[in-house]
């Protein structure tokens, strides 16, 4: 049966977009197919549904997704009264709720919509599409006692209309004390009341919403520069000595288009890194010279410089109340929304009370969902990894998410003011600490971060003694290993093996070699691991298979592929996949003789000899492993055979070959190469790995340094 959640408000300005995707995270994190129904739709494009869409890869025919507009709307209650507007709504969305698990349904935003009791018609469609509702209520500078008071009215409207509640929220809450007082309010009412504090990166718009507002042409700027967030506005007017300092982070400079002074001292400024400006916008249409354009483009490459035919005055108007939208083009927005969400939301408790039945079928988004709740729910507490590679622009939007969402506290390798600067620049609204410092106080998410330089960091000298006398046995002195250590990812890896970091995850920039080396000469292999290998998790369309190895051992003999076996299945156990391993080859079962098939069939006798409760097979062919119907005809009986969840290739050509193969042919996401077999977790990252990878990559290594903390391993960092 269909589950459907229908969020709406009161009024205008609520910032409901915020809940509607934490909803949506919710419901594609327990079933495959969510739809999206909008009854009453403004023209012009839907920008939550586009994100939406691009977000959680929705694909819904978007002319099933909307109801009708307002016009037609309130044309047609007018003239055949509201059972008929309700009747047709239904209708459109039964198509929806027909072919979808679960729907999420965005109720009016009462604003301009020409409709009477707006409130009472959200309540009626939400009763007669069977939908839960939650309430939104804005709370922005309101009193506490108006907040208290409007959620009230609030939950006893709906309640009145017979709609089916399952909560309720007070948004954009900025006052403490209003925040306290709904809390307390909470407790006379019988669904949860939830409270979101004001957020001031989601109220930021971007330089490109406000060329969308003034109408700027863009004379200077890349994508990422009109990405910046706009913190703050600075009228430009004074002489430059008086200008200067009224420059913060993020500020838009605004001024006419003849002050090349300023136009220039405050992209030096930010040149400079104090501070980083989110743009310049000149007024009256005023274009600087060739010569100053080109000037400024060298000072400060990727910054915007737009400019409006209008004066200060009217360009005021238009940004004073501007704020920032959740949009496709705003994804860093997204994941603040969703750590504010996530935050200052029970979602089990939320979860629970949307009754949305379990799919069977594992998705790849749903597993990169278990990732990162697997990766905050240790009870071994909040896990910490040290990012080598922390002035690196994916590295750093990735750490912002991390963070957002409460994966892990971080520690970011690097020159402090670059990092700083490079953040700002990037409208990562992040305090970065130095190692001399306290770390920042806690993201959205409640994990912090703080920054150190191997340079000069205080810890050069003890992890230069360290390593000297791990690698004594190699002629290391303490000389050379004063130098060693300075590299980022040997740095990293001492954090890691001193117990100052839990994991550490670098690649983005460096090669395999040189994030492993370290690790291998310094971390080493586990008292029961033979080698170091690796897993890619395979998400496809409707499961997760685990693929051993597909990075490391060129060449396995048959100890190392048991071991590699092994590994795998309990790398893929620790991660929810329960361990079916395939021992792959050329043939199944007895069809087949010679030194390759040999190997496997040696290899598999030595899993099951040293791990009698795990399920193994081989040899076996691919699609027998995978397919029940080639498995009934080839290894009837078989445990494993059409059910393998572990596969386990017989060398790296391979592996490699077929976890690309199958990644770029099936459509599958890769999640790896995932490092097993070291006594602490190090992993590492493709050069051409996304923001998202880094993320997935990140929460594994914290999810095994749980497995390192249980009773039994080693103590959590410090």
């Amino acid at each position: 049966m269909t589950r459907s959640v229908y969020v709406t408000g009161i009024g205008r300005s609520d910032g409901r977009q915020v809940v509607e995707l934490g909803v949506m995270e919710l419901l594609t994190r327990q079933v495959d197919r969510v739809g999206v129904f909008r009854p009453l739709v403004h023209d012009g494009p839907d920008r939550l549904y586009d994100l939406l869409r691009s977000r959680y890869r929705l694909s819904q025919p978007a002319a099933s997704v909307f109801g009708m507009g307002y016009e037609e709307a309130a044309a047609l209650q007018a003239e055949q009264g509201t059972d008929e507007l309700i009747s047709r709504l239904v209708e459109r969305y039964h198509q929806v709720a027909d072919a979808y698990e679960a729907v999420l349904v965005l109720g009016t935003d009462f604003a301009d919509t020409g409709l009477p009791a707006e409130l009472s018609l959200n309540a009626r469609l939400a009763n007669e599409f069977g939908a839960a509702v939650l309430p939104v209520v804005a709370a922005r500078d309101q009193a506490p006692e108006a907040v208290v008071a409007e959620v009230r009215n609030a939950h006893h409207a709906y309640a009145s209309l017979g709609a089916d509640l399952i909560a309720m929220v007070a948004n954009r809450v900025a006052d403490p004390k209003a925040a306290e007082a709904v809390r307390g309010l909470a407790e006379r009412l019988p669904e949860p009341v939830y409270v979101l504090p004001e957020e001031p990166a989601l109220a930021a718009p971007t330089v490109a919403q406000v060329k969308e507002a003034t109408g700027a042409t863009v004379l200077l700027g890349d994508h990422a520069g009109l990405s910046r967030d706009v913190r703050h506005l600075v009228f430009g007017g004074a002489h430059l000595p008086a200008f200067l300092p009224a420059l913060t982070d993020g500020s838009l400079v605004i001024t006419p288009g003849d002050r090349s002074d300023l136009i220039i001292g405050a992209l030096a400024a930010h040149s400079a890194g104090s501070p980083a400006i989110a743009g310049v916008l000149l007024t009256l249409g005023e274009r600087p010279g060739e010569q100053t354009l080109a000037l400024a483009s060298r000072l400060a490459p990727g910054t915007p410089v737009l400019v409006v035919p209008e004066g200060s005055m009217e360009t005021a108007d238009a940004l004073l109340s501007l704020e920032g939208k959740l949009t496709a083009a705003t994804p860093r927005k997204a994941e603040i929304a969703l750590g504010l969400f996530e935050t200052h939301v029970d979602a089990a408790q939320l979860s629970a009370r949307l009754s949305v039945e379990r799919s069977e079928r594992v998705t790849p988004m749903m597993f990169e969902h278990e990732l990162v709740e697997r990766s905050r729910a240790g009870s071994a507490g909040r896990r910490h990894i040290v990012l080598p590679e922390g002035d690196e622009e994916r590295v750093l939007r990735a750490a912002e998410v991390l963070l957002r969402r409460g994966v892990c506290d971080l520690t970011l390798l690097g020159d402090p003011a670059v990092i700083r600067k490079r953040a700002a620049e990037l409208s990562i609204g992040l305090d970065l600490p130095g190692d001399d410092e306290a770390p920042a106080p806690p993201a959205t998410g409640g994990a912090t971060v703080r920054v150190v330089d191997p340079q000069t960091s205080p810890l050069r000298e003890r992890f230069a003694e360290s390593y000297a006398k791990l690698r004594a046995h190699k002629g290391v002195t303490y000389e050379l290993a004063h130098d060693v250590v300075t590299d980022v990812s040997y740095f990293g890896t001492m954090m890691v093996h001193e117990g100052l970091a839990d994991g550490m995850v670098s690649g983005a920039v460096h090669s395999t070699a040189a994030t492993v080396r370290p690790a291998f000469e310094v971390i080493r292999t586990k008292p029961d691991a033979g080698i170091v290998s690796s897993v890619f998790f395979m998400c496809l369309a409707d499961r997760v298979l685990v693929y051993g190895d597909c990075a490391v051992v060129p060449d396995p003999d048959a100890e190392q592929l048991a071991d590699i076996a092994i590994q795998s299945a309990t790398t893929a156990a620790s991660f929810g996949v329960e361990p079916r391993i395939a021992m792959l080859s050329y043939s199944t079962g007895t069809s087949g003789a010679g030194a390759d098939v040999d190997k496997v069939r040696r290899a598999t006798e030595l899993v099951r000899e040293r791990r009698p409760d795990l399920l193994a097979e081989g040899p076996i062919q691919y699609d027998a492993a995978v397919d029940p119907s080639v498995a009934a005809t080839k290894l009837p009986g078989s445990k494993v055979a059409g059910r393998a969840t572990v596969l386990v290739f017989p060398d790296l050509n391979t592996g490699n070959n077929t976890y690309k193969a199958v990644q770029r042919s099936a459509g599958a996401v890769a999640v790896g190469p995932v490092l097993q077999g070291l006594r602490k977790p190090v992993n590492d990252l493709s050069r051409g790995a996304l923001v998202q990878d880094i993320v997935n990559t990140v929460a594994i290594t914290a999810v095994q340094a749980q497995g390192e903390a249980a009773p039994g391993g080693p103590a959590p960092g410090a």
